[in-house]
């Protein structure tokens, strides 16, 4: 068991015999390699059950803000960003969450991983520090950390929580090193035809499952628009207008509040690169207007504020 998961499990044990909290929102392995599951634990026993991995990759926010009663949630730097979203929109009240702070090295993207490996069959990972360590029936091979993590870690802002209750190990450093505006370069760049083309082509195997939708903590209305049949808003069908609607309508929902966490992208099961909107939004907020979703619980959304001084150039 890694550090990590010891004092996840010591902290959640600690918290739950003294019903300080009424559960702790974690993850527990998956039963699969390269994956982990959301879990709950309410009980002391089932604090044993949680772990942390370079694949707890999804947002744990989404899950603690249907929750009732006071929960502790672990969370890294942009889940706890997004902690701050849902007690800012009404959520959850700050007192009914404790954040169980996970300085964060950058999470792991399993396609990377089977890529290296030339599509063999993966029976194992072990994450030891910079080294991660990768074997299969026949073959075992060592990868350095920044060779596997996702896109989104290796230009991440904020890699340490904004928010702490209890804290399972010392800050790292803030940045994952990147540069998130590159991401960006390629939307920029090119011709409006030519950014639309690109647009269409990167959607194009879009399958309309809506697990973007459902991994991502800022969608929460009681019924999506695209659920919606009286008055229908949005066609149903894979035509490529509804498909492209679907995915601009999304990210314009998500604009001004989107951390960047990269949950929509690894949820996707073809693959389809979410960030190229996403990232387009959260660089917008940040250059435009010098906002960064949910740091504080005192800050005002981008959208939420006016100054003369807003520039004219807007969303685009």
């Amino acid at each position: 068991m890694n550090a990590y998961a010891r004092r996840i499990r010591e902290i959640a044990h600690r918290l739950l015999s003294e019903k300080s909290v009424d559960a702790v929102v974690g993850y527990r392995a998956g039963t699969v390699p390269m994956r982990a599951r959301p879990f709950i634990a309410r009980t002391p026993a089932e604090a044993g059950e949680l772990t942390w991995s370079g694949f707890c990759v999804g947002n744990l926010a989404k899950l603690a803000g249907g929750l009732s009663g006071r929960v502790a949630v672990c969370a890294q730097g942009c889940v706890s960003r997004n902690l701050v979203g849902i007690i800012r929109e009404n959520r959850l009240t700050r007192e009914n969450v404790a954040v169980i702070a996970v300085p964060c090295l950058g999470m792991l993207d399993a396609r990377k991983i089977e890529a290296k490996v030339n599509g063999r069959t993966v029976t194992g990972v072990r994450e030891e520090g910079e080294d991660v360590t990768v074997t299969g029936a026949d073959f075992e091979e060592v990868f350095r950390r920044g060779e596997l993590k996702r896109d989104n870690c290796l230009t991440c802002l904020h890699r340490n929580p904004v928010l702490a209750d209890e804290t399972v190990a010392d800050p790292v450093p803030e940045t994952g090193g990147g540069d998130a505006d590159k991401i960006i370069e390629l939307w920029e760049r090119k011709k409006p035809e030519a950014r639309f083309d690109l647009f269409t082509r990167t959607f194009r195997d879009c399958i309309r499952c809506y697990a973007c939708r459902d991994v991502c903590p800022l969608c929460h209305c009681t019924t999506c628009f695209v659920d919606r049949s009286r008055p229908q808003w949005l066609g149903k069908t894979q035509d490529e207008p509804d498909v492209l609607t679907y995915h601009l309508l999304r990210a314009f929902h998500c604009a001004g509040r989107c951390t960047d966490c990269g949950a929509c992208e690894s949820a996707c099961p073809v693959g389809i690169p979410m960030r190229r909107l996403t990232s387009k939004l959260e660089s917008d907020a940040r250059r435009l207007f010098g906002h960064e979703a949910f740091l504080s619980l005192d800050a005002k959304p981008a959208l939420a504020v006016y100054s003369p001084d807003d520039p004219d150039e807007a969303f685009s």
